[in-house]
C-alpha cells in the first residue's frame, strides 16, 4: 500500500509547489468480479480493475475538486496545476476547511476487513447455481429471476497536506463478498416473487447458498394469493429487512448537512426524546468485519463508536468538517469521501439495540394488524417528516400471521412513528444498517 501513499504525497507536493495553501487527496484501487446465472445456466461473468484519484485544493478559503482515472505522474502533475488554477477563481467558502491536525487519526486499527482469498469465477458461478437449485427444488417455485455472486477488494488511501507539509497519510484494505437469488412462486396472474441475499467481508461468513435459496423460496411462497386490506388504523410490525430502512431515514434526518440547511424535521431535536426509552441506536465504525467499517473518516479524523440515541434521546448529529463549521460544532468523524465531490456526513455500521420482547410475543396481542415484508416508492420526506410507502406483507389476526396482503399503502409521520417504535429481541447483523423487528402502533393503512 505504500505506493499509493507515495503517489499521493508526490501529488500534494506538486500542489503546494503550484501555490496551494493546503490540500487533501484520496486514491481508490479496486478489483471487482461478478457472475450471474438463471435457471441453472451461466449468464454473465465480469471483472474490472480500477484506480482513481480525487484531489481537493484550497487557496485561502477557495477550493476546487478534480479527479482522474489516469494515475501516471505526468497526468497527476497536470491535475495539480489545473486544480490550483480552478481554486483561485472559485467562490469563497469559509465553512469548507481541512480538519485540525489534532483530530487526525494517529493509528489505523485493524478491523479485520480484508480477505485476500480471491475466489475464481467458477466458484462464484457455483454459488449462484447452488442457490437457484435449492430454491427451484421447493414445491410451488415455478421460475427464477436469477442469482448473482460477486467479490471485490480495494485499497483506500488518504493524504492531507498544509503549508508545513504532509500532516496525514494512511491507508487500509477491504474486501466484500455477496450472493443473492430471486425466484417466482405460482403461475399466471397469481405469480409472486421474493429474494434473499448475503453480503460479508469474508468468504467464510457468506451464507450457505442452499439456505439462501430456500429462504427466498419461503418468502415467495408466503406471498401467494394475496388479499386486499381495508383502510384502517392498526399496529404495523416491520420485518428486520424493512425496519432497518427507518435507521437510514434517521441518518438522513440527523445528517449535519440537512440540519445546517434547516431541511430536516429533526433540526431542533438534539437533546430531546424522539424514541421511547427502550431505544438505543449506535453507530460503530470500528465493528470487526463490519460492512461499513472504516478506521478513520474521509477527512482523516479519528472516529469511534457513538450512541446517537440513548434511552430514546437524540444525542448527536452526524457531522463532517463543513457541517460542523456551519453549526459551530466539532466534527463527529462521519465524513465520507468520493473522488469527484467534497466530503459529506455519512453513518457507518448503524444499528438499533435489541428490545426485551420476542417477535412472537410482540404480535400476540394484535387482533388486527400488518406485518410488513416489502415496501416501495419514494414517499419519505425528511424535510416535513411525512411517511407514505407502498407495501406488501402478511395480515395479523388474533395474534397470528394469517394471510398475505398487497397493493396497500402505509402512512404516518416520522416523529410519531419513532416515538411509538418498540424493538423486538431478534437483532442480526446482516447489513450496514441493522434493526430488530419493530412494532409501531396507530399507523394508517390505505387499502381497498
Amino acid at each position: 500500500m505504500s505506493h499509493c501513499i507515495d503517489t499521493l504525497s508526490k501529488l500534494l507536493s506538486k500542489v503546494r509547489a503550484c501555490g496551494a495553501d493546503s490540500a487533501d487527496a484520496v486514491m481508490f484501487e479496486t478489483v471487482d468480479v461478478s457472475t450471474s446465472t438463471r435457471l441453472r445456466s451461466p449468464e454473465a461473468i465480469e471483472r474490472s480493475e480500477n484506480k482513481a484519484v480525487g484531489l481537493r485544493v484550497f487557496v485561502g478559503n477557495q477550493q476546487a475538486i478534480v479527479s482522474s482515472n489516469d494515475c501516471h505522474p505526468a497526468t497527476l502533475a497536470e491535475l495539480a496545476e489545473r486544480a490550483v488554477a480552478m481554486a483561485r477563481v472559485a467562490p469563497p467558502d469559509a465553512d469548507s476547511t481541512l480538519a485540525p491536525s489534532s483530530l487526525y487519526a494517529t493509528s489505523v486499527p485493524d478491523l479485520d476487513l480484508f480477505d485476500g482469498n480471491e475466489p475464481s469465477g467458477d466458484w462464484l458461478t457455483e454459488q449462484c447455481m447452488a442457490a437457484e437449485d435449492a430454491a427451484l427444488s421447493v414445491p410451488g417455485i415455478t421460475n427464477s429471476e436469477g442469482a448473482d455472486a460477486s467479490y471485490g477488494q480495494g485499497t483506500t488511501c488518504l493524504a492531507i497536506a498544509d503549508s508545513k507539509g504532509i500532516q496525514f497519510a494512511q491507508s487500509y484494505r477491504s474486501s466484500h463478498f455477496s450472493l443473492s437469488v430471486s425466484v417466482v412462486a405460482g403461475t399466471g396472474t397469481g405469480m409472486e416473487r421474493d429474494y434473499d441475499y448475503s453480503s460479508t467481508r469474508f468468504r467464510s461468513d457468506l451464507a450457505d447458498p442452499a439456505l439462501l435459496g430456500k429462504e427466498a423460496a419461503r418468502r415467495a411462497l408466503r406471498r401467494i394469493n394475496p388479499r386486499k386490506a381495508a383502510t384502517c388504523q392498526v399496529p404495523v410490525v416491520f420485518d428486520p429487512r424493512i425496519s432497518r430502512g427507518l435507521l437510514s431515514v434517521l441518518a438522513g434526518a440527523i445528517s449535519g448537512s440537512s440540519v445546517a440547511r434547516g431541511s430536516s424535521f429533526l433540526k431542533n431535536a438534539l437533546g430531546t426524546k424522539i424514541f421511547n426509552e427502550q431505544v438505543q441506536i449506535i453507530d460503530d465504525p470500528h465493528r470487526l468485519r463490519g460492512l461499513a467499517s472504516r478506521p478513520f473518516d474521509g477527512e482523516g479524523v479519528a472516529n469511534k463508536k457513538r450512541t446517537l440515541v440513548e434511552n430514546g434521546v437524540l444525542t448527536s448529529w452526524l457531522l463532517d468538517m463543513r457541517s460542523a463549521n456551519k453549526l459551530k460544532l466539532q466534527t463527529t468523524g462521519h465524513a465520507a469521501r468520493g473522488i469527484a465531490s467534497p466530503p459529506s456526513p455519512s453513518a457507518t455500521n448503524l444499528y438499533m439495540e435489541n428490545g426485551s420482547i420476542t417477535p412472537q410475543a410482540m404480535i400476540a396481542d394484535i387482533k388486527s394488524g400488518l406485518y410488513v415484508t416489502d415496501t416501495f416508492g419514494m414517499g419519505i420526506n425528511t424535510v416535513t417528516g411525512d411517511y407514505s410507502q407502498g407495501a406488501a406483507g402478511i395480515w395479523i389476526e388474533n395474534g397470528e400471521l394469517a394471510y398475505p396482503v398487497s397493493e396497500i399503502t402505509i402512512a404516518g409521520h416520522l416523529s410519531a412513528m419513532f416515538a411509538a417504535a418498540t424493538p423486538a429481541d431478534d437483532l442480526v447483523f446482516r447489513y450496514a444498517s441493522n434493526a430488530p423487528t419493530l412494532r409501531i402502533d396507530g399507523m394508517t393503512i390505505a387499502g381497498a
